[in-house]
């Protein structure tokens, strides 16, 4: 049978809508998950940049002090450890750990929070 276009069959009255009903749950839950996972990756990379911050400050400055600094004014809130500070041209790391807080409504109580880490290596320059 061939129906002109525009115009729903008679026995279906709001099928359409109840189908929309059905998946729309879904299609928030997934599209929630998508911003957790955003802003996990966003986390990610300010720790990456944390542990470089950090690695930084221990190359130029004696202090262990200055590079956890460095960290935090990065990544507020983020375990820094220093290693032992070697001799000048030798290589000093540094490991930012941190644990993102997965807070997206619904979404966030389905995920753990995750802990991230980080490590960075330079030369001493002084």
């Amino acid at each position: 049978m061939i129906r002109p276009l525009g115009r729903a069959p008679r026995g279906e009255p709001g099928q359409a809508t109840v189908e929309f009903a059905l998946v729309l749950p879904l299609l928030v839950m997934a599209m929630l998950a998508l911003i957790q996972v955003g802003l996990l990756v966003r986390d990610h990379l300010a720790v990456v940049h944390a542990a470089r911050e950090a690695a930084r400050a221990a190359s130029v400055e004696p202090d262990p002090a200055r590079a956890v600094a460095a960290a935090r004014r990065t990544l507020p809130g983020a375990e820094v450890d220093v290693g032992a500070r070697p001799a000048v041209g030798e290589p000093i790391a540094v490991d930012v750990r941190y644990r993102a807080v997965t807070d997206v409504p619904l979404v966030g109580l389905l995920f753990p929070d995750p802990e991230m880490h980080a490590r960075a290596v330079m030369r001493v320059e002084r």
